[in-house]
């Protein structure tokens, strides 16, 4: 069962979460584990964990048969809206690394933002050519939905 948030808006891909219930129970074991919510906002300066099977070649696409990780580090919010004006709102958080090209890329849009073992966020979209030191990936800012989530939890 799919439980998209309702004010998702396609427009300036604000709200752009879902919750999934599955049918089965999902076995925990040592390659599936629960990854805590975050209970505060990201810092910026933090460093946090990236992972997904999205390309790893941009503007071509190139998919990996692995999972990959990287690292990259939370931005601050006025520093997003100056790189992204009228884009970014208050519940999106950039994260991006200046001095490389780590970044999200096509195909890991829904993955984990993870900073101290905890879900912080979720890719949400980034500019047209992943890995650009200058245009960080954008991400959900789940703190900012943490009632939204709990709830439509708790009701399901």
């Amino acid at each position: 069962m799919v439980f998209k948030y309702p004010w998702y808006n396609e427009t300036n891909k604000d709200g752009d979460l879902m919750l999934i219930k599955f049918h089965l129970p999902i076995h925990i074991n040592k390659q599936v584990k629960p990854l805590p919510l975050a209970t505060h906002c990201p810092v910026p300066g933090k460093t946090c964990q990236i992972s997904g099977w999205g390309s790893t070649t941009s503007p071509e696409v190139t998919f990996p048969e692995d999972l990959h990780c990287t690292k990259v580090t939370i931005i601050p919010q006025d520093q997003c809206r100056r790189i992204y004006p009228d884009s970014i709102t208050t519940n999106m958080v950039c994260a991006g690394e200046s001095r490389s090209r780590a970044d999200s890329c096509q195909g890991d849009s829904g993955g984990p933002l993870m900073c101290d073992g905890r879900l912080q966020g979720i890719v949400s979209w980034g500019p047209g050519v992943c890995g650009d030191p200058k245009k960080p990936g954008v991400y959900v800012n789940l703190c900012k939905y943490t009632r939204w989530l709990q709830e439509t939890m708790r009701r399901n």
